[in-house]
């Protein structure tokens, strides 16, 4: 019995090692790469731990933000514009400070808020950052951003 275990094993063995799984050896992407492959979209936003969705502007949550490597991008009002007159698709200019864990744009995401964002992660389909936002009445709060591809 163990003379056919060892038979298998050592038929089986080498079978197995040929189907190894490949190793990814590519370097992990840049945070330029993985900001600028593909458009943005709000997802949700907290202040405190609770939903801060409604400090935002409806027409603000459907835009959709697009990075170019080369440091520009644009943002498009998405289905609702806040005010009719203003241009389906806004350029702006961006760029990384802090080392890498600033994002900074020229134009604001949202009413009230900062240019620069502090990024807190950013992956293959998450960006999250948080800014302070001052509400027309009442205290700054930070707000906490997730956009997703």
């Amino acid at each position: 019995m163990i003379r056919k275990i060892l038979y298998l094993l050592g038929f089986a063995l080498p079978l197995l090692l040929a189907c190894k799984k490949e190793e990814n050896n590519s370097p992990p992407k840049t945070k330029t790469q993985l900001l600028t492959q593909s458009s943005w979209r709000f997802s949700s936003a907290t202040a405190n731990g609770s939903d801060a969705s409604g400090y935002l502007q409806a027409c603000q949550k459907d835009n959709i933000y697009t990075f170019a490597a080369a440091g520009t991008g644009s943002m498009d009002e998405g289905p609702t514009r806040c005010n009719m007159s203003d241009p389906q698709s806004t350029p702006f200019t961006w760029n990384f400070a802090s080392n890498e864990t600033v994002l900074h744009i020229s134009t604001q995401l949202f009413s009230g808020t900062s240019n620069d964002m502090m990024i807190e992660a950013l992956t293959e389909t998450q960006l999250i950052v948080t800014f302070p936002y001052t509400p027309p009445v009442g205290p700054s709060v930070m707000i906490r951003a997730v956009f997703v591809h």
